[in-house]
């Protein structure tokens, strides 16, 4: 079998017994990683709690992937635990997103509109509906104990991806170790020890020609991801109502490339013509916010000046115009009342 990484702090975690949690999305990297790490735990005579655990995403899963979950457990003879963000699954955060964005807008509590979509960037998504209900769940059931956090990510997968480490220690108050075992493995590994403990990996990867398996679209996934997840009925009604958000909001699903172009064959006829203004809407949206410099933006939700006139003008005009695209009832629309709403954010940030 193939070697896992390890530190001497996960291994002296290991053998006082801390709770392991390896956290499982269906896909073939945490599967992978819970088979290595349990085989470990066995050898290592490590007799504490251990548990698989999945972040129920919703509408945007693939039907497959909690059974998947599932099986594991029962092969590896250990609970599943599944959590879920009780404000919602991660469609209804995304459409809850653009919502608070119209509204956030419209009182100038931001200067430009904000995307809806989660990016490579800023993946609330993980961080939201994965990292943040898995944490507190764990923290509730092993309370005061050190938890050993495992996760499959892998240094192959991408540029970010490889500067991952082996572990690491949390803050001092969360009591997390978090370890990736099978960081260094390929993703040949990766399927050779699914195989091996006569396990099969999700069908999407082998049925549908997946090369990843997360929500069915993925702000991560390649052309050839999206258009091979389009192609199953099961995602169809998915897909419908995540192109609407993109004609909602102007926004495409990742940066550039809209989720609308990829198969275009299951749209309605009102939802390729929405598409098609949607798009328009995005370069009047993008013409009328390029006039807005650096120095005019918030940072971490506060402005760091007051605007000069000129600034001021300019920005009630973009007001006006994003106002008018989106039918957005906005405050805050000449000069003078930019000022005032400045000049008092600046009070309340100070006042923080």
């Amino acid at each position: 079998m193939f070697a896992i990484a390890t530190l001497p702090f996960v291994d002296q975690a290991i053998l006082a017994a801390s709770p392991v949690a390896v956290g499982v999305s269906g896909g073939k990297d945490s599967q992978a990683a819970a088979l290595a790490t349990f085989r470990h735990l066995d050898q290592c005579g490590h007799d504490g709690p251990r548990v698989l655990v999945h972040a129920d995403l919703g509408v945007v899963e693939w039907k497959n992937s909690l059974r998947i979950c599932e099986e594991l457990a029962a092969h590896l003879g250990c609970e599943l635990l599944v959590v879920r963000r009780k404000a919602g699954d991660l469609m209804d955060r995304w459409e809850a997103r653009w919502r608070s964005s119209i509204d956030r807008y419209a009182a100038l509590e931001t200067v430009t509109l904000v995307p809806c979509w989660s990016t490579p960037r800023m993946r609330f998504c993980t961080s939201e509906l994965k990292t943040h209900v898995i944490q507190a769940e764990l923290k509730r059931r092993y309370k005061g104990q050190t938890v050993i956090n495992v996760t499959g990510v892998r240094r192959e997968e991408s540029a970010t991806r490889s500067k991952a480490t082996v572990a690491d220690q949390g803050a001092a108050n969360d009591n997390f170790i978090n370890w990736r075992p099978i960081v260094d493995w390929s993703v040949q590994e990766v399927f050779s020890t699914i195989d091996a403990s006569g396990l099969a990996p999700h069908p999407a990867y082998r049925d549908n020609g997946m090369s990843r398996v997360s929500c069915m679209f993925c702000i991560m996934s390649n052309i050839a991801d999206l258009t091979a997840a389009a192609a199953q009925s099961e995602s169809h009604d998915l897909y419908r109502r995540m192109v609407r958000l993109e004609c909602d909001s102007s926004f495409a699903f990742q940066g550039s490339r809209w989720l609308g172009d990829v198969a275009p064959q299951l749209l309605t006829p009102d939802l390729r013509e929405r598409l098609v203004v949607a798009k328009s809407t995005a370069l009047w949206r993008k013409q009328a916010e390029d006039r807005i410099t650096d120095g005019m933006l918030y940072v971490k939700g506060w402005p760091t000046r007051m605007l000069t006139d000129a600034e001021a003008i300019i920005l009630a005009g973009v007001r006006s115009e994003i106002g008018a695209l989106f039918d957005i009832e906005c405050s805050f629309l000449d000069r003078d009342s930019i000022h005032d709403r400045y000049a008092d954010l600046m009070r309340q940030r100070e006042a923080a």
